[in-house]
């Protein structure tokens, strides 16, 4: 997720809203993984025109470019992590506070499925959301506009089922209404994973169109009434196991003439001959007929949608970048890593605690006795006593309280200590704010410019936000900076 591509590979959207990455599974998956996923936030208009370059169009990674009424950017922000931006078009929702409400309420789902909504902004015209960034490309892009090979049979049936996944979360969280769901809203994460994007979760404007494809694939009850319900999202996502099953957009109209004239193998895939069992077909091509019933009530729910695609999953050990064919950038190591270098590289936070308690702070050199030459006063007695409660909390793994005594020396200390960024920006990291952990190992940097520690630390905060190939340039950094205080160089 470190890596920018160009313009070109990250076409997006056809209404320009799909979007676009760390692991979340929450709040029902791993712990370890959520804190990876920032809460969501308010933000300031001037740092997002910042992280997109001022809205510039190479920044555009949504298909219909700057004529789409509503366009997605590709951005970067401060602390390096990248997002996606969509950009609403202008008086699309006129009254501030209910777009920041809306969106708000879409910002507290939090799910390994979906793609996540982390912040939006509201500041006079401009109405704006921000999420993560997905890497690979769109459902579409791989189903209709694939380079190399096509989309496996066995990555179609994950599609499906992660997508089910998705859906069933949002229905558990009561946001059971999904606008305009297609090919567009599928987009893979840097492990090659699908995720559902989180901008269908709102709508395009206050009063605006839900559905903005072609007619033949709306559902039937929005073309009489103009409104959707629950059940809309199946019928679309019948529409997505179509596109799924054919490699192509079939109309639903025509798909079920073939489906009722037992012709259901004819929607398949020719470039899937092999892959899969007709058995295991024909069960998907029944779900994808079930889904777009006419009527509403005749369609099933999402537990149904899970318990229906769950059992073809025949290769759930196989990741998803390899099914797909994506090649991760391998990493490779520095031939000469620390102690410290290495825990950082496996992003092992029990191992790094460990080794900058037993170094102290002797990496300082004349730290420990900068306060004995100053006037006995009581601000330097509060700044030891301080010190001495931080590193006892640190000692602790009390990481909680570290942050909180560290702070408090850090305001107090004329001269910055790089040790106490260091502690503090483990802490953060222990404590899930890998972007905190990043500005203080730059802080500890800043005091210590050739540190190999501070380029570590900095790795691994930047590891800890899917940032895989600025981490690795840090620790080749910190590695070399290891190399020339071996050689008797002190930094």
């Amino acid at each position: 997720m470190g890596c920018c591509h160009s313009k070109t590979t990250n076409v997006q959207s056809p209404d320009d809203e799909s979007l676009p990455a760390d692991k979340p599974d929450l709040p029902n998956g791993d712990a370890a993984e959520q804190d990876q996923v920032p809460p969501f936030k308010e933000y300031g208009l001037a740092e997002l025109r910042a992280a997109t370059k001022g809205f510039s169009p190479e920044m555009i990674v949504s298909e219909s470019g700057e004529k789409a009424p509503n366009v997605v950017y590709r951005g970067k922000l401060d602390g390096g992590r990248l997002v996606a931006v969509k950009r609403f078009s202008k008086q699309s929702w006129p009254d501030a506070q209910q777009f920041v409400t809306e969106a708000a309420g879409v910002g507290k789902l939090r799910h390994m499925r979906l793609v996540n909504l982390i912040g939006c902004c509201a500041e006079g015209d401009e109405r704006l959301l921000v999420a993560e960034f997905m890497p690979n490309d769109t459902l579409s892009k791989h189903l209709f506009h694939w380079d190399k090979h096509p989309l496996p049979w066995q990555m179609r049936v994950r599609v499906a089922y992660y997508i089910a996944q998705a859906l069933d979360h949002c229905n558990t969280e009561n946001r059971r209404i999904y606008h305009d769901l297609n090919a567009y809203r599928v987009l893979f994460d840097e492990d090659g994973d699908p995720r559902l994007s989180s901008f269908g979760l709102i709508k395009n404007s206050r009063d605006g169109k839900s559905y903005s494809t072609n007619l033949a694939y709306t559902p039937p009850e929005f073309m009489r009434t103009g409104r959707v319900i629950p059940e809309s999202v199946i019928y679309s996502y019948g529409t997505i196991l179509l596109d799924l099953l054919s490699g192509k957009h079939i109309p639903p109209s025509h798909a079920l003439d073939l489906i009722r004239g037992k012709n259901m193998l004819l929607i398949m895939d020719s470039s899937l001959e092999g892959q899969y069992a007709n058995e295991d077909a024909t069960k998907l091509v029944e779900l994808a007929s079930k889904c777009l019933q006419f009527e509403a009530r005749d369609r099933p729910n999402s537990k149904f949608l899970l318990s229906s695609v769950e059992p073809l999953q025949t290769q759930k050990e196989v990741p998803s970048h390899v099914l797909m064919g994506i090649t991760k950038a391998p990493q490779v190591l520095p031939t000469m890593l620390s102690p410290l270098g290495k825990a950082c590289a496996k992003m092992d936070l029990t191992a790094v605690h460990d080794i900058l308690l037993k170094t102290g702070y002797k990496d300082e050199e004349g730290a420990e006795n900068e306060l004995s030459f100053q006037e006995w006063t009581q601000q330097v007695q509060e700044m030891l006593n301080t010190k001495k409660f931080g590193d006892i909390a640190f000692r602790d793994k009390d990481f909680k309280s570290a942050i909180e005594y560290y702070s408090k020396l850090v305001a107090m200390m004329s001269v910055p200590s790089a040790t106490v960024f260091a502690r503090r920006g483990l802490s953060y990291l222990m404590s899930g704010q890998p972007e905190l952990a990043l500005r203080d190992a730059m802080q500890a940097q800043v005091c210590m410019p050739e540190w190999p520690t501070a380029f570590y630390l900095q790795a691994l905060a930047l590891s800890k936000l899917g940032m895989e190939t600025d981490a690795q340039d840090m620790l080749n950094d910190g590695a070399a900076y290891e190399a020339k205080r071996q050689n008797g160089w002190h930094g």
